[in-house]
């Protein structure tokens, strides 16, 4: 178990944990000098089953709250430390508001410096935390009076410790979160029982004095609480330094899943390689790292220079550097003032700290006390995935305004506002990954891209297999396989089939439409691969019709008069004889003696059959010759470095003029296949049929 200190400067925070474990957490030559904590201290101690109870202890003075920050997003158990002779400060009461934002429920309070007060004075401030922690994750914690100078209190406090350690369990993940609405104020979640000053003396005192009567089951509760999952790896660097004879090492916590020696993963978010060459875990030497775990990790192929705090190590997967977070967000009921959209602020996630802006998803202000949906937009990239918790501190870093959990930590660009996003945004706040992914499903009717939820929700490839099997959906293969949800699925189905009957109606003598056109008329922005299969689906069933790349219903058929079969018969070979050059309608009027109009009329109507492409004015050119033409463009585009095809070597490939070249290739940009990007052209849509 992590235990993190909390509390104001000077009220015996490294002290108390030097007591229970033998260890000086001040590191710094600058902070036994001063005699504060500056930045983030460790301390560890055996436990009687041999386990390894882990201490950070965290600076109190307000100038290092960053610091603090770095070091509480990932402990298990917080220990809320108090003067007897200051009581609760200011930096006490923005601890643990800190605290409960970051949804840490369980934790105790030590109660310091007893032996330099009478025992009316610790009851007296004991009664004052108990009120303090009224309404917040903690309310309800144990106080333990303690002393550091005599040991008063100290065998108590650790026994708790121990206790509570022995009673955390097996951790899988650092994902649950639980969705509370703000209470109003004077409804804490837990009643404090009434104090019996007569038990508790200046030296020692009876913990069961100080212990709250419990919350009755689901009081105070809006919606219920999410099932933890143990997910891919991810451990958040608070540290790094060299060490001689073995290189770069980070410390930091696992935040889930597990590292081996040996491991490949990636250094988040510069994307950095590295190689896991030794552990230590709860500062013993190790094979493995799990999650909940402090590590020390000694990585090969990086420097300390290239490592930084707030960075990830990761599985690959989770590589994902955003700059924009999706989140729920909850004001302090404190504040003096509402939060306006766009307001700047520091964003601290992890040990991750930038400054950034709050978009908020909604017209209004956020009210004190109140919560909203709202976007995140950092000055500088991240990784984070749902549920994790995050502070919002005010554009001078001053005093904590308010925080939340990610719910979506890859947000589109637009539309952050639509009633669809907005729908998709509910759906991540409900409290396990089965339901998350029905409920997206049954909102997206262009599919749910699976790699990206299994991303987005810390899934492991065998954890998302074992969801997908117990769900009814249809599953689309690719390079992202989409998931669709069946009554979305049979309407994909249906619109291409009414999109098709209306073509029909409103231009009877036209074949059908190629793939992409259908595409953009029946389900523009549906995914291509996607919507292939929805088409191999209709064709396999019978209820699609395919003649080269144009598509119809069943039964449609377009025929020429027994005058326009003649004439096309005398006219098809002429396009054949050069087939990436084939002559223009004039030249074939010319050749074969007859009106241009006549010559031209016929080349549309089979057009429409299906039987020519109009590439350019007046420019058929055959089916089969289009098709070889593509396969060309495609073969170029894989023969380049950066998949560019230029018009010169198009040229140069069919042995025309640059000019024909150029019209070729303005065709296939214009019918999807490919994409002009400055001089140079790039394959777009690599599975059109033509």
């Amino acid at each position: 178990m992590i235990v993190g200190t909390a509390g104001h400067i000077d009220h015996g925070k490294t002290a108390l944990v030097k007591a229970l474990t033998g260890v000086d957490a001040d590191r710094l030559a600058e902070e036994k000098a001063r005699g504060i904590t500056i930045d983030l201290g460790y301390a560890y101690t055996p436990l009687a089953n041999g386990d390894i109870l882990g201490f950070v202890d965290v600076p109190g003075h307000e100038r290092f709250i960053h610091n603090m920050l770095a070091g509480v997003t990932g402990i298990d158990f917080a220990l809320l430390v108090v003067a007897a002779d200051d009581g609760p400060m200011p930096q006490t009461l923005e601890h643990l508001q800190i605290l409960d934002l970051l949804g840490i429920r369980r934790g105790a309070v030590a109660l310091t410096k007893t032996d330099l007060v009478e025992a009316d004075r610790i009851a007296e401030v004991a009664e004052e935390i108990c009120v303090l922690l009224e309404g917040t994750e903690l309310a309800g914690s144990p106080v333990f009076p303690v002393s550091a100078v005599t040991g008063s209190g100290m065998a108590e406090l650790r026994a708790h410790l121990e206790t509570a350690a022995q009673n955390l369990g097996e951790r899988t993940g650092r994902s649950a979160i639980e969705i509370r609405n703000p209470l109003p104020l004077g409804e804490g979640r837990v009643r404090v029982k009434a104090l019996d000053i007569s038990t508790i003396s200046s030296r020692t005192s009876s913990a069961d004095a100080l212990t709250p009567t419990p919350l009755s089951e689901g009081e105070g509760l809006n919606s219920p609480a999410s099932t933890t999952r143990g997910g891919c790896f991810r451990f958040a660097i608070d540290r790094c330094f060299t060490v001689a004879g073995a290189g770069t090492v980070v410390t930091g916590t696992v935040f889930s899943g597990r590292v081996a020696v040996g491991d490949k993963l990636l250094l988040s978010p510069s994307g950095r390689p590295v190689r896991v060459r030794g552990i230590h875990a709860q500062n013993r030497p190790a094979e493995m790292g799990l999650v909940g775990q402090r590590c020390a990790l000694n990585l090969a192929d990086v420097d300390k220079q290239q490592v930084q705090r707030g960075d990830w190590v990761l599985a690959p997967e989770l590589h994902l550097p955003t700059t924009r977070l999706d989140v729920r967000l909850k004001l302090l009921a404190g504040e003096a003032h509402s939060l306006k959209h766009w307001t700047p602020v520091h964003v601290h996630l992890g040990a991750f700290h930038a400054t950034g802006r709050v978009a908020l998803l909604r017209d209004e202000p956020l009210q004190p006390g109140d919560s909203a949906l709202a976007q995140l937009v950092l000055d500088k990239p991240t990784c984070a995935v749902h549920g994790d918790r995050f502070v919002l501190r005010d554009a001078s870093a001053l005093h904590t305004l308010a925080g939340g959990w990610v719910l979506d930590a890859q947000p589109p660009q637009r539309g952050r506002r639509s009633v669809q996003r907005l729908d998709i945004l509910s759906t991540w706040e409900l409290p396990a990954p089965k339901l998350q992914l029905q409920a997206l499903l049954a909102a997206s009717p262009n599919g749910v891209d699976l790699r990206a939820f299994a991303a987005n929700a810390n899934l492991t490839a065998a954890e998302m297999a074992g969801l997908r099997q117990n769900l009814e959906l249809s599953l689309v293969e690719g390079t992202k396989p989409l998931a669709f949800a069946p009554d979305h699925w049979a309407a994909l189905r249906q619109a291409v089939i009414e999109t098709l009957r209306k073509e029909h109606e409103d231009v009877p003598d036209s074949l059908g439409l190629n793939a992409e056109q259908l595409r953009l008329r029946a389900a523009p922005r549906l995914d291509r691969a996607a919507f292939a299969q929805v088409l191999a689906e209709l064709l396999e069933d019978g209820e699609c019709a395919r003649d080269g790349s144009w598509w119809h219903l069943p039964g449609h058929r377009i025929t020429l008069s027994e005058s326009d079969e003649a004439l096309w018969q005398r006219i098809a070979p002429l396009l054949l004889e050069q087939p990436f050059q084939p002559p223009r309608v004039r030249d074939i009027a010319r050749a074969e003696a007859l009106e241009e109009a006549a010559v031209r009329k016929l080349l549309i109507q089979v057009a429409c059959m299906g039987q020519v492409y109009k590439v350019a004015h007046d420019h058929y050119f055959d089916r089969t010759a289009v098709a070889q033409l593509a396969d060309i463009v495609r073969d170029l585009a894989r023969q380049a470095p950066d998949g560019a095809v230029a018009a010169a070597e198009f040229r140069d490939r069919i042995a025309t003029g640059r000019k024909l070249a150029i019209h070729i290739l303005e065709y296939f940009d214009r019918i999807g296949l490919t994409r002009r990007l400055g001089d140079a052209h790039r394959l777009r849509n690599h599975g059109l049929q033509l």
